[in-house]
Parts: C-alpha cells; structure tokens; sequence
C-alpha cells in the first residue's frame, strides 16, 4: 500500500493519483486537515481519523508532498499524569512517523523544508558555483543595481497580506540606499544570465527545462512575474554531467531523494540557485513532456 500525504487540490498529486490507479498500484491520500488517532488491533498499530484506517505495517512505501500527519492528544486534568502522558503521546507519534520515514519513501515530513543559508554552504562543499551573497540589516555595503534581494525563508508567500488577498516576495534588484536599518536581510550578486534552468530531482535521475526569461522585462529577475500574454519559451535541456554529479552528491548531504532545483546559466557558466523539496515540477513535466507524474508513480 502506498500512503500520500497531501492537500487537497494540489494538482501535481492528483495527476500522479491517476497513474497509480492506471497502474493498479493502492494508495491512500492523506489530506493536510486530518487528524489522526494512534490504535491497536490484533496486536498491530493502527491509524486511524474520520476519512482513513490503515495499520502501520501495510503501507510499503511514503510519498510526503505537502501538507503533514497530524495526530490527536488526549488532555488529563492532573497536571503530573498531564505532562507524563504528552511524553508518553509523542513517542508514539514519533515511532509512527519515523516508521513511515525508514519505508521507501520520496521526501519525508521531518526535513521538507530546508534552510536556504545551509543549502548554499552545502551546494558550494560540492563544488556548484553559487553567486556571491551576504546578509545584512542595512545597505551600506550593497552595490546598487548590481545586487538582488530575496527571501531567507522558503516560502515567499504571504497569506492573507490583506483582505482577501495574498501576496508573494519576488527576487528584486536593489536600486536605491535605504537610510535606516532594517531587519537581517539576504542579498546576492546579481548575474547576467543568458537563462534559467528549472531540474526535477527523482532519486539520482534529472530532468530538466531552460526557462528563457531574459528576453521580457516583467520575468527578467524573477520568471516567477508570469507574462501570461507572452509567456517565456521553455524547453527540454541538459545539464551536463558534472553538474549533476555534483547535484546528486549535494541531494545526498541534505538526505533528499526528490525536489525542484534552480539553476542559471551566464556565458559558460551554471549557478545554483536554490532547492525546493516540495516545490512544483508540474510546469516542467508537460512543457517537456517529461511525464514526471508516471516516474513518480513507478518509483511508488
């Protein structure tokens, strides 16, 4: 049995859903609202909410793409019985989610996200080039028009900015001195590239697709800025070899076996941007015709 966990119109999961159902293969999707109550039955562990049961030892392998397994706790009135049974609640729920994690698995829950300044360290211990960066808390020392600025967190959404609206940090070029201090932020060389590169790591194998952003204003520094009435020009591309060697080995310091990888290319060279464990990959399976969902649904 394959166990997915997920949010519910995550559309990347739903495609690879109706390959595993092509190919036959169970599956049992666990939304991001669940919550889970640890059991036994028959001397086995079973996991149990409103929408899903299933014993621990059934499921033989884990696909984690969003969202995570939540579990309920049980409160005591005495404070002492209170504190001992908390404990006593989260080494089961460890045991289960280690237990899931040590079966064959794509991404895990415990390290879905990864730590931005960590990954470049690790990305340059492998020997990728990485374009110079620094963090500071004001811009003095920034040089103007040649230095971007991003997010340190993974996620550059922020949900519910105003009423009914969201909003996203893009990458952005510094054009300006700014007077005052400011909170710690991430600054980087700003490279001329010739175009990005968008890779989907899948346990040692990469595909990937140039992203020509270069030629419009509005995704020059960030494809992100979706020119929906031009869309950029993407296409099949390949790294070459050495890069994805070193690629696999910085997979392998970070213990991930899946993710979506940013590149840039500038002249003869190729710079690492970042690695999303959970980012998207949908774009580069049907723009290439990849057919990424039917990979991952094999390796399930």
């Amino acid at each position: 049995m394959i166990l997915i966990i997920s949010k519910k119109n995550d559309q990347s999961t739903i495609e690879v859903m109706k390959w595993l159902s092509k190919m036959a293969k169970k599956c049992i999707f666990v939304y991001e609202d669940e919550v889970f109550e640890i059991k036994t039955k028959y001397k086995r562990v079973l996991i149990e909410s409103q929408r899903n049961t299933f014993f621990l030892d059934e499921i033989a392998s884990v696909w984690y793409r969003r969202g995570g397994i939540r579990f309920n706790r049980y409160q005591y009135e005495n404070n002492s019985v209170n504190i001992h049974m908390n404990e006593t609640q989260y080494w089961l729920e460890d045991y289960v989610l280690k237990t899931l994690e040590s079966k064959k698995h794509l991404n895990k829950q415990s390290n879905c996200h990864v730590n931005k300044l960590l990954v470049l360290e690790k990305a340059q211990k492998a020997g990728l080039n990485v374009p110079e960066y620094f963090l500071a808390e004001n811009t003095n020392e920034v040089a103007i028009n040649k230095t971007i600025v991003k997010p340190i967190a993974g996620n550059p959404i922020l949900e519910s900015l105003e009423k009914n609206c969201d909003g996203i940090m893009y990458t952005s070029i510094v054009e300006n001195k700014i007077k005052e201090n400011f909170f710690i932020s991430f600054f980087q060389e700003k490279i001329e590239k010739d175009f990005e590169i968008r890779s989907f790591y899948l346990d040692g194998k990469i595909w990937s697709m140039a992203i020509f952003s270069q030629n419009d204003e509005q995704t020059k520094t960030d494809f992100r800025k979706y020119n929906l009435e031009k869309p950029n020009r993407n296409v099949r591309y390949n790294l070459p070899k050495e890069i994805e060697t070193k690629v696999h080995q910085l997979m392998q310091s970070l213990d991930l076996n899946c993710g979506s990888i940013d590149f840039m290319k500038s002249c003869d060279k190729y710079y690492f941007l970042e690695i999303n464990p959970i980012g998207q990959f949908g774009n580069v399976s049907a723009d290439c015709n990849y057919l990424l969902e039917k990979e991952i649904a094999e390796y399930l």
